[in-house]
């Protein structure tokens, strides 16, 4: 497993120790497409990498799921709030492909952060990296028209386009599917 930890970016900072260490903590999962990873109102326990297939979070609305991130190859899936508060998410995490994933157990991650000040380190880094992430889609969401976003995320995220649902797609973009559609039709 260490040699593909080494082909995943999110990797790179670390010393070939702390890979090691992180080796044995680590375990190669894979789940078929529409596997929920992350149940939303439930303490979840484990810490995933995509290797390889999509997925998306999101949360339930009155009449409809709102889809607000996708991840890919390299991402991280967890819930923020059992990650660090110990507490129920508000969001569920569904694979839309077949997927490979790295899984540990979070109770041993956090085990590693206090022993390890490079691997806890990263985990800060991958938590602000994520912060960060979201914080932009909710500037974008709410300074850019549905129109903008949807170039950027096409610029963005090109292979997305081809393999995600348009229903998630345009639930991401805060939009129907009748306005995606308008909206694709003018970008041809």
């Amino acid at each position: 497993m260490q040699e593909k930890f080494k082909l995943l970016e999110i990797f790179n900072s670390l010393s070939i120790e702390s890979i090691s260490l992180l080796d044995h903590y680590f375990k190669c999962v894979a789940y078929p497409k529409g596997k929920i990873l992350i149940h939303a109102e439930k303490i979840e326990s484990y810490f995933y990498i995509l290797e390889s297939g999509i997925a998306r979070a999101y949360s339930d609305g009155e009449n409809q799921q709102i889809t607000f991130w996708f991840g890919q190859s390299g991402d991280v899936l967890f819930s923020f709030n059992s990650y660090i508060n110990s507490k129920a998410g508000y969001e569920s995490i569904e694979l839309l492909e077949d997927s490979k994933l790295y899984q540990i157990k979070l109770n041993d991650l956090f085990s590693l952060y206090n022993c390890n000040l490079e691997i806890a380190n990263w985990g800060r880094k991958v938590a602000e990296r994520e912060l960060i992430a979201t914080e932009q889609r909710l500037i974008d969401r709410s300074f850019k028209g549905a129109a903008k976003r949807y170039q950027e995320f096409t610029e963005q995220s090109p292979d997305l386009i081809k393999k995600v649902a348009l229903k998630h797609i345009a639930s991401y973009l805060g939009v129907t599917q009748v306005t995606l559609s308008r909206i694709r039709a003018a970008h041809k």
